[in-house]
């Protein structure tokens, strides 16, 4: 007996399995709305030049192929400290681990959760990202939701989202919360709705576990830390799982953090040491390039500005994306109002179209989005925006 003949196989990814279906794709024209990823106007995820420069450097400077520490490079880690939290919470605080991704981040933070602070659960926000089901349950946390998108699919049900924190979870309980960017949305709290938030989460003495992987990429990087910035003001916990994929354009690379934070510097240490003990049952220790792209980076005054640069020419185009399609459509002479897609953030809405809609977008257009109708607005081209417009709008009548 063969005991792996018996395996079966596997459901392919929902978004990466799209991802394969276009490579296949053979038509001429075409455009992948349902990967996550930022392109530019040629249809490339580009590299940054603030990140070829550090590439440079590391070329040059570099001595070792040897193993990172297991809670990563501590330049690197400080880097991401300052970013996420600015001078607001003390250095030791904090406990970092530099993690393979924001997605590595929060598996760490999830068996954390499990092992350290059970039995506890965590509510999910009401759509939330497709892997973070997965990645709990993996970790073994029973997984609850709380109401986020509204009926109209375009607005914050914030009445319901309270009302869901107010009376669903239980003391000690984990609520997990999209700190900026809402992904599949784009649908954020206003900051006085995150006061709000922040207030209810403190007084049913929850644990907020912000999933921050967009930072920069709404309305820039201190305004996107608001969420993070309020509850911790009226908190002395919570963990933060932050990425650089997208800001700095490092996905292949692999760069996040896993950060948390506690009352006082000796809770952290034994945070810390567990942490560690997570990732040392898990990948060891972080891979080292990714790192040093963005402590090298961050730790130099012009490529830093550089940076800065580069993340505001994509957040800015990705809302003249949103613009365009909004016009667009509006010029088709379609019934449906886009313009709800204004006043969201990051690269991701929902379009409202219907799995039924999505299907024919895909088979009749070669326009590739999840079955949700969630598009990546990073995803569009200015050259092929009429045509994107006018395949919307054949499935749309």
């Amino acid at each position: 007996m063969h005991r792996f003949d018996s395996i079966s196989v596997a459901p392919p990814d929902a978004i990466l399995g799209l991802t394969e279906a276009f490579k296949a794709d053979e038509r001429e024209t075409k455009m992948n709305l349902s990967v996550g990823v930022y392109q530019d106007a040629s249809g490339t995820t580009p590299v940054l030049r603030c990140v070829k420069e550090a590439e440079k450097r590391l070329l040059d400077t570099e001595s070792t192929k040897g193993y990172l520490s297991i809670d990563g490079l501590p330049d690197y880690r400080e880097a991401a400290r300052r970013l996420i939290f600015s001078d607001q919470i003390a250095a030791e605080r904090v406990a970092a681990v530099q993690t393979p991704g924001g997605t590595g981040a929060l598996r760490v933070a999830a068996e954390f959760l499990a092992t350290q602070c059970g039995p506890l659960r965590i509510f999910l926000p009401t759509p939330t990202w497709a892997n973070h089901n997965a990645i709990m349950a993996a970790a073994g946390l029973p997984v609850e939701t709380y109401s986020y998108l509204a009926s109209d699919k375009k607005t914050l049900d914030f009445d319901a989202l309270i009302e869901d924190l107010k009376t669903k979870p239980k003391a000690g309980d984990a609520v997990l919360l999209h700190a900026c960017c809402h992904n599949p949305t784009g649908v954020d709290p206003t900051p006085e709705q995150w006061e709000q938030i922040a207030s209810v989460v403190s007084e049913k003495k929850l644990i907020p576990l912000l999933d921050f992987a967009y930072q920069g990429f709404g309305e820039g990087l201190d305004e996107d830390a608001i969420g993070v910035r309020t509850i911790l003001r009226q908190m002395d916990e919570a963990i933060v799982c932050s990425s650089f994929s997208k800001n700095f354009g490092l996905y292949s690379e692999r760069v996040g953090t896993a950060c948390l934070v506690s009352g006082s510097a000796e809770t952290t240490k034994a945070a810390l040491s567990q942490l560690k003990r997570v990732v040392r049952a898990n990948y060891s220790n972080p891979p080292r390039h990714g790192g040093a792209i963005v402590a090298t980076v961050l730790a130099d005054e012009g490529l830093t500005q550089m940076w800065h640069e580069e993340l505001a020419e994509m957040r800015t185009r990705i809302a003249s994306l949103r613009k365009q399609f909004v016009d667009g459509m509006a010029a088709t002479g379609v019934d449906q109002d886009f313009s709800f897609l204004l006043d969201q953030k990051g690269m991701f809405s929902f379009s409202g179209l219907s799995p039924m809609q999505v299907d024919q977008l895909r088979s009749e257009h070669g326009v590739y989005l999840v079955g949700s109708g969630r598009i990546n607005v990073a995803g569009m081209n200015e050259s092929k925006m009429e045509w994107l417009c006018n395949a919307v709008a054949a499935v749309l009548r």
